[in-house]
């Protein structure tokens, strides 16, 4: 995959929204295309990560914790990032992902998404701003569950 092949994929992915063309191809340059056979682990709930997938081809499961999960969340859409808030901090993943099928997917590093944004602070704030958004976006989807979920 050649880096304006990578960074198209990367302008197709909604969190990368907040790049200009020029970061997104930097990323891309800075980026690892790793491809995955049907049935591989490709990240382990517990796993810390160094970084974010995204997407390139293919379809992928996403898993709670419990991999005995019967309803996996089926992922196929060219651009998906999985794990954005790793580009930002190294935290445990809480799921797993598995490649269905044979899966490309573009590996961003978080070392270089930190240096993009420590020389573009606008990058920096756009991050927080999108991932703000996404938090905000994801508490009012539970919202209307709440009462039942607190009286488990």
């Amino acid at each position: 995959m050649q880096i304006d092949d990578a960074a198209m994929i990367l302008a197709s992915a909604a969190f990368f929204e907040i790049c200009t063309d020029e970061q997104r191809r930097m990323l891309a340059f800075a980026s690892e295309r790793k491809r995955y056979p049907a049935g591989t682990v490709i990240s382990k709930a517990g796993d810390v990560p160094d970084g974010a997938f995204v997407l390139a081809s293919g379809t992928i499961s996403v898993t709670p914790e419990s991999e005995n999960e019967p309803n996996p969340y089926v992922v196929s859409d060219v651009g998906a990032v999985i794990g954005a808030m790793a580009l930002i901090v190294g935290r445990p993943r809480e799921l797993t992902v598995r490649a269905i099928n044979v899966v490309e997917m573009i590996f961003v590093p978080r070392h270089a998404f930190l240096k993009l944004a420590n020389q573009s602070p606008d990058l920096a704030e756009r991050a927080a701003e999108r991932i703000r958004q996404d938090l905000g976006a994801f508490v009012s989807a539970i919202d209307p569950i709440r009462d039942r979920m607190s009286k488990q």
